[in-house]
């Protein structure tokens, strides 16, 4: 049995929100880049160009890469073997993000829903923990903002509409956002499960790199039909118009119920922000 101080799991919160609020991942540069040298439409490559001119000049001067910085989405991945000492793991959680929003002079925006009262230091994150086997802790970060966020849906389908009606879900729930959320976007999909569970699938499939794909050959041919078909849609960067309004479709799948087909769609805007750190 391995022994952690929560202090650790602090320490790595604040290490990730502090780097996730100044820039976009690797892989979402590079996929913005690649749309840029392909786009036909004048408009919309002006637009991606200077989508990554602010997020050149955000880690440069390390400030927020949005004004959105975003509700903290933390995902633990919890090994079996690890027992944990200190404070509760939530309140340790939400020590980081406190101490990162406030020195990386990020935007408090989390509110009681009803009041609108502001808690003044962006928590409660968002927290998910999964036990898994081993002795490490996984952590990611994942700054969700709202503008994406607010686009997202979920349906609960019939086993008879199969994956065409999968695919048409994922394609018009982008289509009906059309540009508030800031496009391209990357768009995150949870297949089965049930209500609550498949939205968690959703919200995971947005913290794998842009451009990887599910194992299953069914899955990753849900992935790239639509991709191309919300592609097809023209609404394009920022809404100008254009050749890619997606950047990514990301798929995460498990078992439901007979009667089902649970489907979530999790919008997320340009702006990927996601970090991740073992310990």
């Amino acid at each position: 049995m391995r022994i952690v101080h929560t202090k650790k799991i602090e320490n790595c919160v604040y290490r990730l929100a502090r780097k996730a609020g100044t820039a976009l991942t690797p892989a979402c540069r590079a996929a913005m880049q690649s749309a840029a040298a392909r786009e036909s439409s004048p408009a919309c490559k002006f637009a991606l160009d200077t989508l990554l001119d602010n997020a050149r000049l955000a880690a440069e001067e390390e400030l927020p890469v949005c004004q959105d910085t975003g509700m903290a989405c933390v995902l633990i991945r919890l090994g079996q073997q690890v027992a944990l000492t200190g404070a509760l793991l939530s309140d340790a959680v939400d020590s980081g993000v406190r101490r990162a929003y406030a020195d990386g002079y990020f935007r408090k925006s989390i509110c009681d829903p009803l009041t609108r009262v502001n808690t003044g230091d962006n928590t409660p994150a968002a927290l998910h923990v999964e036990i898994v086997a081993g002795d490490k802790i996984e952590i990611t970060f994942l700054p969700k903002g709202f503008g994406s966020e607010n686009m997202s849906r979920l349906y609960m389908l019939t086993p008879a509409k199969g994956t065409e009606g999968v695919i048409d879900c994922i394609v018009q729930t982008v289509k009906e956002a059309g540009s508030r959320p800031c496009p391209p976007v990357c768009v995150g999909v949870g297949l089965g499960g049930n209500f609550d569970g498949c939205a968690f699938l959703a919200k995971k499939a947005l913290t794998r790199e842009i451009g990887t794909h599910h194992p299953r050959a069914d899955v990753r041919a849900i992935e790239e039909e639509a991709l191309r078909r919300i592609n097809d849609l023209g609404i394009g960067c920022q809404g100008f118009g254009g050749d890619t309004t997606a950047l990514g479709v990301a798929c995460e799948i498990a078992p439901t119920h007979i009667a089902g087909l649970p489907v979530a769609v999790n919008v997320q805007c340009h702006c990927v922000r996601c970090e991740k750190e073992v310990l």
